[in-house]
C-alpha cells in the first residue's frame, strides 16, 4: 500500500469521515460484463456507515492500480483509454475480489486503490486515521499474495523465491499490511490466481512464526485494547513493525496509528519526525514505560529517549509491563542481585515502595522541557544515572536505561562501565529530552567488496535490510547494525562482516561461521540474524574506525587458506569508505579464529586512496584527469616514487619488478591501454581544423592561485594517452607489490606528444588569437 501526498488546497473539505466509500459489487461486475456495448453508466461507489454495512475488504501489494477518478469515470473515457485501464493488474484485482465477494454473499467491497479520492488531502488523512477501524469492522478480509503460485499457504521460509522479503511472501514485509493482518476477525488468503490457500484462524501458528505476533492477538485484535494485564506492551507491538518497509518514510509511523489507537494529521515531507510524533501521541494516551525500552540488548545510542525508527524495537518482542505491586518485589530482587555488597537504607526503601504504589509513577506529561515522568533512579557518578523501568524481559529481569542530565533535561547515554554508588534507588521526577535533529546525524558509508569474488566468495545478502548502490546511511539516533554475509561454496566457508555507527564513529567486526561445512548449516539469513543479535548485545571496546586514520581488521578463516580483511577510512565530513577483501594466508593455518586490529596506512591499494597530482587538466576518454608537466624528465608508465609539482623522484618501475616474480610483462593482460586525449576547454580557432592533432591542457585553478598565475595553458601536438590496465590480474599484481608501493606515488597515465608549446596569449574579446 502506498499513499501519495497531494496539495493542501482541495476542492472538498469535510469533517471526520462518518461514512466510507464502498464498491457496489454487482454494479462493478454488471458494468464489466456489458462494457463493450457501452450501455451502462452504473454508479459503482456508494457512501455507507462502516458500523452497519456488511462489506468485504481487500489487502494487497500495490502495482499498476486504478484510482478513484479512473474507476468513476471509466465510461467517459475513450475506448483506447478505457481498455488501457481494464488491462491493468489493479483492475483485474478489483474484478476478482468483487467476484469473490459476490460468491461469499457480500454486496459491498472496499479497496484502498479506488475507494479514496487521494486528490483530496483532507479525505486521504481522514481515511488513513479511520483505516484500522474499517478493517476491524469488515466481515471478511481478502489478502491477495501476488507472488505465491502454489495452491497451499507457504509454511517454510524460502529465500530462493522470497529473498527480498526475508524468505516469505512480500505482503508480510510491508508496513501497512501489519494492521490489515491484525484488525479483521475473518481473513482469507489467496494466491496469484485467486485460489484460496487458507484462513487466518487456521494458520495462527505459521503466522506467529512469520510475524512474531502472538496467537491470541491474531485470533482477536481487540486484545490490543484490553485494559487488563493481557494487553501487549508498546515495545512488543513496535517490534512487529521493526523489519517492515514502506515506500514513504513517514508511512512507517502513519501505518501504526490504528494499532495504538491514536490519531494525528498527515505531514508528508516531515521524514523521520513522523515517528517521533507517533511516540508522543502514544505517550499522551498510554502510560506504558516500555516505549523507552528500545534496543534492550545494550544501547549504543545517545540523545533522545525516543527511538528514531521502529527497527530500534527489533529485540523487544518479549518485553512485558510490570504491575506496581510486582514492580516493588522485583525492585527488591534487583537490588539484591544487581547491586551486591551495598548497604541497604531501609528508610529509603520504604519511601520508594510507597512512591511506586502511588499515582506518581503513572503520571506523565509532555512539556516544553521534555517528557515528565517519575522513575526509580540509581546514581552512578556526576550527571550520570540509571533509571529502572516498570517492565521486564522474558526472564523477568527489570529493564533499565542509562541517562545523563544537563540543564533541566535527561538524555539517553550509553555507558558500559556503569557502577552504582548507592544501594537503594530513589524515586525522582525526570524530564526526558526527545527533540532530535535527524538530518545532521546521518553518516554515509560507501562499500567496496568487488574483490572478494576473485577468490570464489560472493555476497549472499545483507541484513536486516538491503544496501542500495553500495551506500549505507547510518544514524547515531538509531541502533543501526548491518550484517554482510559472504560465502565460498566450493570450500564450504562462510563469514559475516558486521558494522555500525556509534558516538560519531564507524565500527566493524568479522565473524566466521564455524558450522558452514555441516550440511545442516543455517540459511545465510538465519546466520546473519544470529550475528546481528550477538553484535547488538556486545559492548564495543576499541573497535572504532577513527576519523583521521585508515584502519584494518584482519581475521583468518579456519580450515582455509584465506584471510578476511576489512579496511575503513572515515572523515569528519560525514562519509566513510569501507572495503571487504580476501587474501591468501601467509601460512597454512588450521587454528582457531584470530582477529587483529591495526591503524595507520595499510600496505594495500585501496579504491578510494587515489589522489591525482597535477598542474594541468585534460580529458582522457572524456573523463577529466589531472596531469603534471615532466617533459624534462625521463619518466615511464608504471614508475613509482615521491612526487611534487613538476618533480618526480623515481624509486622503481612495476614492469621491471615483474621480472623478479617471473611474470611476463609482455602478456596481453599487462599491456598499457591507449586512451583518446582531448582538451578541457574549447580550442583556439587556429587549432579547430586539426582538433585530433592539437590539444590544449588547461592549468588547474588551484595551481594558478597557489603559484600566483605562473601556470599557463599547454599546447600538445598529436598526443597519445597510455594508462595502466584495469583488470583482475593487474590488481593482483599491485597487491603483490604493495609493500614496495606503500606511501609512494605511481605513474598511472602518461601522455606522449610530438611537440609541446606554452600558449602565451589567450583569445581576446574581438575574436583574434595568437599562440
Amino acid at each position: 500500500m502506498t499513499y501519495n501526498h497531494c496539495s493542501s488546497t482541495d476542492s472538498v473539505s469535510c469533517s471526520l469521515l462518518e461514512k466510507m466509500r464502498l464498491l457496489d459489487v454487482s454494479a462493478v461486475l454488471d458494468r464489466e460484463r456489458d462494457i463493450q456495448q457501452g450501455r451502462h453508466k452504473t454508479k459503482v461507489l456508494e457512501q455507507l456507515d462502516d458500523e452497519t454495512a456488511k462489506y468485504a475488504i481487500l489487502s494487497h501489494r500495490w502495482g499498476t492500480e486504478v484510482e478513484y477518478d479512473e474507476m468513476t469515470g471509466l465510461m467517459k473515457m475513450s475506448e483506447q483509454d478505457r481498455d488501457e485501464v481494464r488491462q491493468r493488474d489493479g483492475y483485474r484485482k478489483i474484478i476478482k475480489s468483487c467476484e469473490q465477494a459476490k460468491e461469499d454473499g457480500y454486496r459491498w467491497l472496499w479497496t484502498d486503490t479506488c475507494c479514496i479520492d487521494k486528490r483530496n488531502s483532507a479525505e486521504l488523512s481522514e481515511a488513513i486515521n479511520s483505516m484500522y477501524r474499517w478493517y476491524y469492522n469488515s466481515h471478511m478480509c481478502y489478502v491477495h499474495l501476488n507472488d505465491v503460485d502454489e495452491s497451499v499457504f507457504p509454511t517454510q521460509r524460502d529465500l530462493d523465491r522470497f529473498g527480498r522479503s526475508n524468505g516469505w511472501p512480500e505482503w508480510f514485509s510491508r508496513g501497512w499490511t501489519l494492521q490489515e493482518l491484525i484488525a479483521p476477525m475473518e481473513l482469507e488468503f489467496f494466491n496469484k490466481t485467486w485460489v484460496s490457500i487458507g484462513h487466518k484462524q487456521d494458520l495462527t501458528s505459521t503466522l506467529q512464526s512469520i510475524t512474531r505476533i502472538p496467537k491470541r492477538v491474531l485470533r482477536d485484535g481487540q486484545v490490543l485494547r484490553d485494559t487488563r494485564h493481557l494487553r501487549c506492551s508498546v515495545a512488543q507491538m513496535m517490534s512487529w513493525a521493526a523489519d517492515r518497509k514502506t515506500t514513504r518514510v513517514e508511512d512507517r509511523a502513519y501505518s501504526l496509528m490504528g494499532l495504538f489507537g491514536v490519531n494525528m494529521p498527515m505531514l508528508y515531507g516531515e521524514g523521520a519526525k513522523a515517528f517521533q510524533r507517533l511516540q508522543l501521541e502514544i505517550i499522551r494516551v498510554n502510560g506504558d514505560y516500555s516505549i523507552f525500552a528500545w534496543n534492550p540488548r545494550g544501547a549504543r545510542i545517545f540523545g533522545s529517549v525516543l527511538a528514531g525508527d521502529p527497527s530500534c524495537f527489533r529485540d523487544c518482542h518479549d518485553i512485558e509491563n510490570v504491575r506496581p505491586d510486582d514492580f516493588v518485589h522485583k525492585l527488591g530482587a534487583y537490588m539484591r542481585q544487581d547491586i551486591p555488597g551495598k548497604v541497604i537504607d531501609w528508610v529509603k526503601l520504604l519511601r520508594l515502595r510507597h512512591g511506586v504504589r502511588s499515582i506518581q509513577l503513572s503520571k506523565w506529561d509532555v512539556t516544553n522541557l521534555g517528557i515528565q515522568v517519575s522513575l526509580p533512579v540509581l546514581p552512578c557518578r556526576e550527571r550520570l544515572f540509571r533509571a529502572i523501568l516498570p517492565c521486564c524481559d522474558l526472564h523477568g529481569n527489570l529493564l533499565t536505561i542509562d541517562l545523563t542530565s544537563y540543564d533541566h533535561g535527561s538524555s539517553r547515554w550509553p555507558d558500559p562501565t556503569w557502577v552504582a554508588i548507592d544501594g537503594v534507588p530513589e524515586l525522582r521526577s525526570l524530564y526526558f529530552t526527545y527533540a532530535q535533529d535527524v538530518v545532521k546525524s546521518c553518516h554515509n558509508l560507501r562499500l567496496h567488496d568487488q574483490h572478494v569474488s576473485w577468490h570464489g566468495f560472493t555476497r549472499c545478502g545483507t541484513f536486516p535490510h538491503e544496501i542500495v548502490d553500495n551506500v549505507v546511511i547510518l544514524s547515531p539516533q538509531e541502533s543501526t547494525v548491518i550484517i554482510l554475509v559472504y560465502a565460498n561454496n566450493d570450500v564450504g566457508s562462510r563469514f559475516a562482516v558486521g558494522f555500525g555507527y556509534h558516538l560519531g564513529r564507524v565500527w566493524s567486526r568479522i565473524i566466521y561461521d564455524e558450522h558452514r561445512a555441516n550440511q545442516e548449516a543455517l540459511p545465510w539469513v538465519d546466520f546473519a540474524k544470529q550475528v546481528h543479535d550477538g553484535l547488538r548485545s556486545l559492548p564495543i571496546p576499541q573497535s572504532y574506525f577513527y576519523s583521521d586514520l585508515t584502519v584494518v581488521w584482519n581475521a583468518h578463516l579456519p580450515q582455509t587458506i584465506w584471510d578476511a580483511k576489512v579496511f575503513c577510512c572515515s572523515s569528519d565530513s560525514g562519509y566513510s569508505n569501507m572495503m571487504v577483501d580476501i587474501e591468501p594466508c601467509p601460512g597454512c593455518c588450521t587454528g582457531p579464529l584470530t582477529e587483529t586490529y591495526t591503524s595507520g596506512t595499510p600496505e594495500l591499494r585501496l579504491p578510494w586512496t587515489s589522489n591525482p597530482l597535477g598542474s594541468h587538466e585534460l580529458r582522457l576518454d572524456g573523463e577529466l584527469t589531472k596531469f603534471d608537466l615532466c617533459s624534462s624528465q625521463e619518466l615511464a608508465l608504471g614508475d613509482y616514487g615521491i612526487s611534487s609539482v613538476h618533480n618526480f623522484i623515481r624509486h622503481g618501475n612495476i614492469f621491471e619488478d615483474m621480472q623478479e616474480y617471473g611474470i611476463d610483462s609482455t602478456d596481453l593482460v599487462y599491456r598499457p591501454v591507449i586512451s583518446r586525449v582531448s582538451s578541457c576547454r574549447r580550442a583556439p580557432r587556429s587549432h579547430r581544423m586539426r582538433a585530433q592533432e592539437v590539444v590544449t591542457a588547461s592549468p588547474v585553478k588551484s595551481m594558478i592561485i597557489r603559484r600566483g598565475g605562473a601556470e599557463k595553458p599547454l599546447v600538445l601536438y598529436r598526443p597519445k594517452g597510455l594508462s595502466l590496465p584495469d583488470n583482475e590480474e593487474f590488481e593482483l599484481l599491485l597487491k603483490a607489490l604493495s609493500i614496495r608501493l606503500a606511501r609512494k606515488d605511481l605513474v598511472t597515465t602518461v601522455i606522449q606528444c610530438s611537440e609541446l608549446n606554452v600558449e602565451e596569449r589567450r583569445m581576446d574579446v574581438g575574436g583574434g588569437e595568437t599562440t
